[in-house]
């Protein structure tokens, strides 16, 4: 790791585990609101988010520094500069606020536009996981190895998001029937537990590059492919809090050797 993308990630690192006692303090109790795309916000999202931005402009104020709670929506970042920041102050915001286990702080390191690190504080694990392309996986602190078990697919294990749209349900209808389906209301986490072998798969058609920008990061270090069904996302050019959903799927071999084996001209891959 060169000595720039080094003190990111340590400065990223620090940052990330100064928002993990407020975020556990007002876990299941903060009230909350909805937004016009009728997504729930707190005023924890706007504080972790602010508190964690205001950390890395410190060092390296020459980074751009993206998030859905504080860029403004008619705002859209070019990103002209080396490195760049991707962050979900809380990502399953709805799950965090109503005192669901399944919730997460996601932050991602981009470097050039393309993911290099990530950091996810996983709530119901409360473990800060971390790493990414070529570099160790960290779970606080401490190095690990995704688990390995053999893919079978009457005990396989997968997410998915709901709600699927009735024309979808043809197609996907072979995952609902053929695996144990998991919904856990965070897309950062669905991809992480895919990455790291918790999962046999995920498929995610609803999730936006602040979801798993730093889930990406971390497969990337995990030997966990992640295959896009749209147009390429990264190297990512510019960002927008109004981006278009991302759709895409990860996880065992066997796994993608089953969603690839699906008809998906039956489903609308560009919605």
């Amino acid at each position: 790791m060169d000595q720039t993308l080094r003190y990111r990630v340590n400065a990223g690192r620090a940052a990330v585990r100064a928002q993990i006692e407020l975020f556990r303090r007002q876990f299941g109790s903060v009230v909350s609101q909805w937004k016009a795309d009728d997504t729930r916000v707190t005023f924890v999202d706007f504080a972790i988010s602010e508190k964690i931005f205001a950390a890395l402009r410190a060092d390296f104020e020459q980074d751009h520094f993206c998030s859905e709670e504080s860029n403004p929506a008619d705002e859209v970042v070019e990103l002209s500069t080396k490195y760049a920041w991707i962050l979900d102050p809380i990502d399953g915001t709805n799950n965090y606020a109503l005192g669901f286990p399944y919730c997460a702080i996601s932050l991602a390191l981009l470097k050039n536009g393309v993911p290099v690190y990530g950091f996810i504080y996983d709530h119901a694990r409360s473990e800060l996981v971390e790493g990414g392309p070529g570099l160790p996986l960290l779970v606080n602190g401490l190095r690990q190895s995704p688990q390995t078990r053999p893919f079978e697919r009457k005990q396989g294990i997968i997410a998915l998001h709901f709600p699927i749209a009735t024309e979808d349900l043809g197609t996907l209808g072979n995952l609902l029937s053929g695996f144990r389906v998991r919904s856990l209301g965070s897309g950062a986490l669905h991809l992480l537990y895919a990455a790291l072998g918790r999962l046999d798969g995920c498929y995610d058609h609803k999730v936006k590059v602040w979801d798993i920008a730093a889930a990406i990061a971390i497969a990337g270090c995990c030997d966990c492919p992640v295959h896009f069904m749209t147009a390429h996302l990264f190297p990512l050019k510019s960002f927008h809090v109004d981006m278009p959903f991302v759709r895409y799927y990860a996880g065992s071999k066997e796994f993608c050797h089953c969603l690839e084996q699906l008809d998906w001209q039956d489903l609308n891959v560009g919605r």
